[in-house]
C-alpha cells in the first residue's frame, strides 16, 4: 500500500451536475479512472471549465490504497462513493467496506 500523495482533479458534469474525476483525456464518475495531474491542475480545470465540461473543478489530494486511488480528505471520499445514507444507493452499492471507506 502506498501513501504517496498526489493531486487528482474533481468537478461536477455541466448538464447532470454528477461528481466527475480527471481521467487524463475526459472525465469519469468514477475516482479509480483518476489521473494524477501534476503541477498545473488549475490549467487543465479552466480549459474544461471553458469547454464547458465541468463546473466547480479543483484538484484534491490523494493516496493510492490496493491499487485503488482514495481521495485523502473525508469530504471528497463521500463525493466520490455518492449517499452514505444508503449505501444501496452509493456507487459501490456492492461494496462491503464502503461503509468504512469514507470513515
Amino acid at each position: 500500500m502506498s501513501s504517496e500523495r498526489f493531486k487528482i482533479l474533481t468537478g461536477n458534469d455541466l448538464l447532470t451536475g454528477d461528481v466527475t474525476w480527471w481521467t487524463g483525456s475526459g472525465w469519469s464518475k468514477a475516482v479509480d479512472d483518476a489521473a494524477a495531474v501534476g503541477d498545473d491542475p488549475a490549467a487543465i480545470a479552466a480549459a474544461e471549465e471553458t469547454a464547458r465540461r465541468v463546473v466547480g473543478a479543483y484538484a484534491v489530494d490523494a493516496v493510492r490504497e490496493n491499487g485503488a486511488v482514495r481521495p485523502v480528505h473525508i469530504k471528497e471520499r463521500i463525493r466520490a462513493l455518492g449517499p452514505t445514507v444508503r449505501l444501496d444507493l452509493s456507487l459501490r452499492p456492492n461494496d462491503p467496506a464502503a461503509a468504512a471507506w469514507v470513515a
